[in-house]
């Protein structure tokens, strides 16, 4: 389980990472479907105040990290009332 938290967790580094090296050159302003992505894929670039590039990254992958927890213990919880072996 571990393994797969790790990986929500590199999920949400790495869709920050893009944004980051998307948006930058970019710089979209006003409401356009872009940002709407944005704030939907990477919660942390609408929390609403000032974070450096490189906390982004990590605080986004934290927050994969805590949605990759709730879905693989809901996961869990579901495999083992229907009588399936997690994994």
């Amino acid at each position: 389980m571990k393994y797969r938290i790790a990986g929500w967790a590199a999920v949400g580094f790495l869709v920050a990472s893009f944004w980051a090296l998307f948006l930058f050159p970019t710089a979209p302003m006003g409401s356009t479907p872009i940002l709407t992505l944005v704030r939907i894929t990477c919660p942390v670039a609408s929390a609403g105040f000032a974070l450096r590039f490189y906390w982004v990254l990590v605080a986004n992958a934290a927050t994969y990290a805590l949605i990759g927890l709730v879905i693989e213990v809901f996961r869990r919880q579901v495999s083992r009332k229907l009588g399936r072996l997690p994994g």
